[in-house]
């Protein structure tokens, strides 16, 4: 089976990336059923929102770094960026001519980044699924790891993929969710009723890879919690709480059960205290690992090895594509 994923590369990826996304990954990459992984970054999706040139490259390079600081080992995994294979733009285009513009306007993500959106909505923000589900398709990806919040696009490129199948003849492999069993959603530090995103406005609701040492631990020991001073999973009445608890339980391995249980008589400050101490504990060594990757070679290796990889499949199921649709000569 082929297991892909994509992250995009808009800031330093933050502690719910990491455990919801690339802490899994670096477990599944030794998965007996996963012959083939691929990770890629996704810089093409990140400019459909305005990006400053410079800070874009530097984002790029950095989560490569990260990606290999926590752990994906390039001789398991493939790691590539999606710009550096142009098959991604030529079968986005494709597809885009097989979507609906119903389709894409439904799409939660676009009318949430619309309304923010000050200066008009660009076409890509409407269209970026289909690129989307051309990252997917392309490499005929049996395995795409989602959260809640893209399970809606994942549903549109299995759509696709099965109305391409249906016109042209077998073509797309129609890829299946897999949902982590842990750690799937962290949330706000400052409102813990939302996600945990890097484009918070507030720093103080998001914990980077990359934040300082002091900085990791002042956010977790100010993160909003409760009044009533009892350490227990609820979601529902104790968002601030429980995200803390789920916090703990990923970065130790230790079911919440078995924390409630360590904490019933703690106080909040002592427990906030814990869960700095393990959060540092998580993310010191990939810091000093990612210091060592960043300006290395070997970076450049494991990315120019991960592009060519790549496009040799992509490459070949975009010549299968054209044929299929009737596109260019046939020789």
């Amino acid at each position: 089976m082929r297991f892909l994923s994509g992250i995009q590369p808009s800031g330093n990826i933050t502690l719910g990336n990491y455990i919801g996304a690339v802490k899994q990954f670096v477990k599944l990459q030794d998965h007996p059923d996963f012959t083939d992984f691929i990770v890629f970054i996704a810089d093409m999706h990140a400019i459909t929102v305005p990006q400053e040139k410079q800070t874009l490259r530097k984002s790029i390079r950095s989560l490569a770094a990260i990606y290999l600081a926590c752990g994906l080992n390039p001789e398991k995994v493939h790691i590539f960026i999606q710009s550096e294979v142009a098959e991604h733009a030529e079968l986005a285009w494709v597809l885009e001519c097989n979507s609906y513009i119903g389709e894409l306007e439904r799409m939660t993500q676009f009318k949430d980044k619309k309304e923010k959106q000050v200066q008009g909505v660009s076409a890509g923000l409407l269209t970026y699924p289909s690129l989307m589900a051309a990252d997917i398709l392309l490499y005929d990806a049996d395995v795409v790891p989602v959260g809640k919040d893209q399970k809606q696009h994942l549903e549109l490129t299995r759509t696709l993929a099965e109305r391409f199948n249906n016109k042209y003849g077998e073509t797309f492999v129609v890829p299946e969710p897999f949902f982590p069993q842990t750690g799937a959603k962290i949330m706000s530090l400052t409102e813990p009723e939302k996600k945990m995103s890097k484009s918070d406005p507030n720093p103080k609701a998001f914990i980077s890879l990359l934040d300082e040492i002091p900085v990791i631990k002042k956010k977790i020991k100010s993160a909003v919690t409760d009044s009533d001073g009892v350490i227990k999973f609820d979601p529902d009445n104790k968002p601030g709480i429980s995200n803390l608890l789920t916090i703990l339980s990923c970065c130790t391995n230790t079911p919440i059960e078995e924390l409630v249980e360590k904490y019933k008589d703690s106080n909040y400050a002592t427990f906030k205290e814990d869960v700095a101490n393990a959060v540092v504990a998580e993310l010191e060594p990939i810091q000093k690992r990612y210091y060592e990757i960043i300006d290395s070679p070997m970076l450049d290796s494991v990315l120019d090895s991960g592009r060519d990889y790549a496009k040799y499949l992509a490459q070949r199921k975009l010549s299968k594509v054209y044929n299929k649709v009737g596109l260019g000569r046939k020789r």
